[in-house]
């Protein structure tokens, strides 16, 4: 059995430059105000949708703008509807996907799953609160199955949170590995 990686070309420039700042100053706003401006937000789709269009021309730049927006949206949205992260969070990863497209967005989101991960449970073990955490995942996740039945969830249960981090940090993190990553 053979596995191929599928390889996401970084784009021109100035798009990862670009990304890369938009990202780090959505990171700085969530950090101190904890909110991602939806002006920010707005200024990128926009620019996004320019720098598509000028590089790739009308069409094409159109349609990637398009796609990398739907699948950031698609891949937090469900997220956001169980109340496992802000709905700036999904707008952020929406806004970066319009300037990356849609394969180089689904990277920017398993970077970012495993950087949030790995920091909530951190952040978990250092309150003392890994059991809560723990519940709380199985209640996100329906509270079905066995890991629901061993935290004691029943489906719909609402947990008193362990605590919430700046997850535009999460996601700033996850596009610059996703940015160092992409072959040329």
């Amino acid at each position: 059995m053979e596995f191929t990686m599928l390889s996401v070309s970084l784009p021109p420039q100035p798009v990862p430059l670009c990304v890369s700042a938009l990202a780090i100053l959505a990171a700085s706003t969530d950090i101190v105000s904890r909110r991602i401006p939806n002006l920010l937000i707005v200024a990128g789709l926009v620019s996004a949708l320019v720098a598509q269009v000028a590089l790739r021309g009308a069409v094409p730049g159109s349609t990637i703008w398009l796609a990398g927006a739907a699948t950031g949206f698609a891949l937090l949205l469900p997220f956001y509807l169980l109340r496992g992260m802000a709905a700036g969070d999904v707008k952020l990863l929406t806004m970066l996907g319009a300037w990356l497209g849609a394969a180089a967005t689904v990277d920017i989101a398993v970077n970012t799953f495993i950087i949030g991960g790995v920091w909530s449970l951190g952040v978990a073990l250092m309150r003392g609160q890994l059991g809560r955490l723990t519940g709380n995942v199985a209640a996100l996740l329906g509270g079905a199955g066995r890991a629901g039945r061993m935290a004691g969830v029943s489906p719909g249960t609402v947990r008193e949170s362990v605590g919430s981090i700046p997850y535009g940090v999460a996601i700033a993190g996850g596009t610059v590995a996703a940015l160092f990553t992409m072959v040329n």
